[in-house]
């Protein structure tokens, strides 16, 4: 089930200690420690890489605990995959001026996890192919960099995370390449995209988005983002500022491919051939799904190992949201669930 070179208790332990401040607060109040002696604080490491797809280089950023010795065995890598409207470090890095709790690839550093994200063609960092970087695009993008993150961790097998149009190009990737999965995250996934209210408002757009491989992601659509569920007050909203400052360097448009996808072509992935172990995540009040649309999906999953996770009082952008943690928390302990005992006769 695992090639981790560690027994999965062991990465448990060392998670439950480390998931970070912000998360620690959430789960339970703080118990009073036995005195002794602490090791020294390990500071989070950080590097940039560059794969290559054709001519297109893609950036990738990565962050764990020190940096890596070649003596050590290796870390269990976590894969996060960005959406539709923001880049990689937008996504899962972000500085919040006056809140360092944003940061996913922090908080699951400090978990013991090899953290690693990557701009996809047409987003951030990463060139461009003049593509609408669509789901297919995005599935050959993570085929050209996952060499690189074998070769540089020494995991075969890797934990992926996706949020929205992420989730499934992730999901996707999961159908194409089942035996470099090692389990996969589906955060506010869309399947058919039934009854979804911020699908629908994309079916409208469909002329407009085959028109054009880029479309406009200026400030105000930003901070749409945030809005659009009904519950600007999920959010703090120095979130969407942060964004923006972060973004607007790249610029006003980006790929608009995987909106085409999720209003004209879901549904994209067949569950039936995602055969590793899947947690499924999604937002109380996210309009980009529906209860029964992925409950439809969860089901056809062929692997016993799945689980279903309804965030209350959480919108689309669970990640952002002021109940993240409750997203990191099904998160950890998902990815640190002991190794199934063997099926008796």
């Amino acid at each position: 089930m695992t090639d981790y070179p560690l027994a999965r208790r062991t990465l448990i332990t060392s998670a439950s200690l480390s998931i970070g401040a912000g998360l620690a607060s959430a789960i339970a109040p703080l118990r009073p420690q036995v005195a002794a002696a602490e090791p020294a604080p390990v500071d989070i490491w950080s590097s940039e890489y560059w794969a290559h797809k054709g001519e297109v280089k893609l950036n990738l950023w990565r962050k764990r605990l020190g940096a890596p010795r070649p003596d050590e065995p290796p870390l269990p890598v976590l894969f996060l995959v960005h959406g539709s409207s923001l880049s990689a470090r937008s996504s899962y890095d972000l500085v919040v001026p006056g809140n360092d709790q944003y940061s996913l690839m922090n908080a699951f550093a400090r978990a013991g996890y090899d953290v690693w994200t990557m701009d996809h063609d047409g987003y951030g960092y990463s060139g461009g192919s003049g593509n609408n970087s669509d789901i297919a695009s995005g599935v050959e993008d993570l085929k050209a960099a996952l060499p690189l993150v074998e070769r540089e961790t020494g995991r075969q097998k890797l934990n992926f995370f996706g949020t929205s149009s992420g989730g499934i190009r992730a999901a996707a990737y999961a159908q194409a390449r089942p035996e470099r999965i090692e389990r996969l995250i589906l955060s506010a996934f869309t399947y058919k995209g039934n009854g979804a209210a911020e699908i629908a408002r994309r079916q409208q757009r469909i002329a407009e988005l085959r028109a054009n491989p880029r479309r406009k992601r200026d400030a105000a659509m930003i901070r749409s983002i945030f809005t659009r569920d009904g519950h600007a007050s999920a959010y703090d909203p120095a979130v969407a500022e942060a964004i923006i400052a972060a973004e607007m360097k790249f610029g006003d448009t980006i790929p608009s491919g995987t909106y085409l996808d999720m209003a004209a072509n879901l549904p994209i992935v067949d569950p039936t051939k995602v055969m590793s172990p899947v947690l499924m995540t999604r937002g109380e009040w996210d309009g980009n799904s529906t209860n029964d649309d992925l409950l439809d999906f969860f089901r056809q999953l062929p692997n016993g190992d799945r689980q279903f996770v309804i965030l209350p009082q959480t919108p689309h952008a669970a990640d952002f949201s002021n109940n993240r943690h409750l997203l990191w928390y099904a998160m950890q302990n998902f990815l640190a669930e002991p190794v199934l005992a063997a099926a008796g006769n």
